[in-house]
């Protein structure tokens, strides 16, 4: 009886670890300036770095867009499976040292994200261009 009650405790303290939210998944990108949602971003972990692949486009009529402005080997390829996010590497609590792409605009930024202190079914995506920088919050998909 003793050691179902020891297992038990055991559990229990690291039960919060187990539970303890990351930056991988999919996330809901939202358009900070219209508050609309645009896209479906997929956040994983290859060769130590981490990157996020375009899933799904939300907005009506563009599910099937193409990178008209992209130039190179992304000319008029479709959206879906692009990377959104490129290689990033933890720091701390924050991923940073990677870019942040925009296909819609065919604009690379350096870039930062993080999980919400307040709230881990958010992720902060901040995009600088020299010492500027917009920020905006991606909702987590369950």
């Amino acid at each position: 009886m003793k050691k179902n009650r020891i297992l038990l405790l055991m559990l229990l303290m690291l039960s919060p670890s187990i539970y303890a939210q990351t930056i991988f998944g999919k996330w809901k990108t939202i358009d900070d300036r219209s508050g609309k949602a645009k896209s479906i971003v997929e956040i994983y972990k290859k060769d130590g770095k981490v990157y996020g692949a375009i899933r799904k486009i939300l907005e009506k009529g563009k599910e099937d867009a193409v990178c008209i402005k992209c130039e190179g080997d992304l000319k008029n390829k479709p959206i879906i499976g692009m990377k959104a996010i490129r290689g990033m590497k933890k720091d701390g609590d924050v991923y940073k040292g990677g870019k942040l792409f925009d296909p819609e605009n065919n604009r690379e930024f350096k870039g930062k994200i993080w999980l919400n202190p307040d709230n881990s079914d958010e992720l902060m995506v901040r995009g600088y261009l020299a010492f500027f920088y917009r920020t905006q919050t991606w909702h987590r998909v369950r």
